[in-house]
């Protein structure tokens, strides 16, 4: 089921919590609502639902418009980052939950409540469990039960709020691999809030990153990381080195170093920010004949696979962080204090933006 939300507004007292928003959620696709806190995900996510009512604008449920629609009418399935378990339930009886309470009419006989919960269980691997209570189970296991849950009803759509927040960094990263696996078998239009770019980038196939109330930018985690449309999502994906001057005919002049800036051969000298990723940053050894930005090593850090610098330009103190592999870290011998030189492999420039 496709989802389409068009001119939404809310605001809380002066705080403008989501400005004209206008979003499309392609069917059986899970989409990443990506943003810092405040910036309205969560109020997206919540209207969308039915749980909070907009301002102004409409929300569109298989081309039907369901903004007047009450909540249960809507047919979503929602999931909360603290689970919202019954404690006093166990497993089954939460999971059957949704499917006792439907009107008479609708509702499942017993044998049919039984049949779907224990299939529910065994989507999520947890069948053995079905006479446990909450607060004997992991968290991990708490928010699979959680989802199970809103299975159970055969949502139409279905609807994370940080599904993952409460638990530690290893559980969430199983539990977001098995939550790909899991839309990947079941193919529900699933929307999750998040405001963890690795998350959103391993998990979802298409991302909207969010800030201040709109929304910055929509595509794919390959698109968003790669071709950033704004310094926001530039610094918000990853960590990024900035350099900060004026742009002239296709070259940004930072601070006594020229940087190729090609998609602006048009600028006259206006303002202008090169953004480089760390591992974008090639490191050598100072030598007086070599180009480059002239750097102290600061700090290095050199365990698994990469080795993180820290570097202090030579003109003006500015940080750069720098990654290079462990097998050139050693190649190089660098030792902290020494002088190198670096230079950007891959500049992006923005011209006349803030940060």
């Amino acid at each position: 089921m496709g989802i389409e939300v068009k001119n939404i507004n809310k605001r809380f007292g002066s705080f403008v919590a989501l400005d004209n928003v206008s979003l499309n959620f392609p069917p059986g696709e899970l989409t990443a609502l990506l943003g810092p806190s405040g910036c309205g995900k969560t109020t997206l996510l919540r209207i969308i639902a039915g749980l909070e009512q907009p301002d102004a604008g409409q929300v569109f449920l298989d081309g039907e418009d369901a903004s007047g629609s009450h909540v249960r009418e809507r047919q979503v399935g929602f999931v909360f980052q603290h689970y919202a378990l019954f404690k006093h339930m166990s497993v089954f009886e939460n999971i059957a939950f949704g499917l006792r309470v439907k009107p008479r009419n609708q509702r499942p006989s017993e044998s049919e409540i039984r049949k779907k919960v224990m299939s529910l269980l065994e989507l999520v691997q947890l069948d053995w469990l079905a006479d446990r209570f909450p607060p004997q189970l992991s968290g991990g296991q708490r928010q699979r039960i959680a989802l199970a849950r809103a299975l159970a009803v055969e949502p139409r759509v279905l609807l994370l709020d940080e599904p993952f927040g409460a638990l530690d960094a290893k559980v969430r990263k199983e539990l977001r691999r098995w939550l790909r696996r899991l839309h990947d078998e079941l193919h529900v239009t699933s929307i999750f809030v998040t405001h963890d770019q690795e998350e959103a980038l391993e998990v979802a196939d298409q991302v909207v990153l969010m800030n201040k109330g709109r929304v910055e930018q929509i595509g794919s985690p390959d698109q968003v990381y790669n071709q950033p449309a704004s310094p926001f999502v530039y610094g918000f994906l990853g960590n990024v080195n900035l350099f900060h001057g004026r742009v002239h005919e296709g070259v940004l002049d930072a601070g006594g170093i020229s940087l190729e800036a090609p998609d602006h051969a048009a600028a006259r000298d206006a303002q202008g920010i090169g953004f480089v990723r760390p591992h974008d940053i090639e490191v050598e050894r100072y030598s007086a004949d070599a180009e480059g930005i002239v750097a102290r090593l600061r700090r290095a850090h050199a365990i698994g696979p990469l080795a993180q610098l820290e570097l202090e330009r030579a003109d003006n103190a500015q940080l750069i962080e720098a990654v290079i592999s462990t097998e050139r870290y050693a190649q190089l011998a660098l030792q902290e204090g020494e002088t190198l030189v670096v230079r950007p492999k891959r500049l992006r420039v923005f011209v006349d933006e803030a940060v």
